[in-house]
């Protein structure tokens, strides 16, 4: 077992949710991720996570997707603005044009864009968010789902490392 692991299994319940919440903005889900420890190895909370994951509900998911600031946004700090070190360099009227996307992703969805950015320019999320504003909203939803479920995954791997 990694020393890291080892010590988020002695955390108090409180504080091991607490520090899941800062991987993913489920309050749900980082309980659930709480209460099954202890955990032996990164394999299990790995495996963990996703089954968290697939429990919750909807309402659950749009949870975690509202702790996430805009793709794009300058304002994002810490893992969200590493994450999207892509946009960092875009221009104004990529940022410009990513900036309308999301409002009109949000005004079609009711929730913020959401995409594994890592790795992905700025053109790149553009152009995912126009695609996907064609998508159904049962459709998008399990899509954003999905994104959030690979960030999360990315996000404890590299804790893990």
């Amino acid at each position: 077992m990694s020393a890291k692991l080892d010590a988020w299994n002695t955390l108090s319940e409180e504080e091991a949710v607490s520090w899941a919440l800062a991987l993913c903005g489920s309050r749900a889900w980082a309980r659930c991720l709480a209460l099954s420890r202890p955990l032996e190895s990164g394999t299990a909370l790995l495996g963990a996570a996703e089954s968290c994951w697939g429990r919750l509900a909807r309402s659950q998911w749009l949870e975690a997707f509202a702790a996430h600031p805009r793709i794009g946004d300058r304002a994002a700090t810490g893992i969200a603005a590493r994450e999207q070190s892509g946009a960092r360099t875009a221009s104004a009227e990529t940022l410009e044009a990513l900036g309308r996307a999301n409002r009109e992703y949000e005004t079609r969805f009711g929730w913020i864009f959401l995409v594994c950015a890592r790795g992905k320019s700025a053109e790149d999320m553009l152009s995912l968010c126009r695609e996907r504003l064609h998508n159904e909203p049962r459709t998008e939803l399990g899509v954003a789902a999905e994104e959030q479920k690979k960030i999360t995954r990315l996000r404890l791997e590299d804790w893990l490392a």
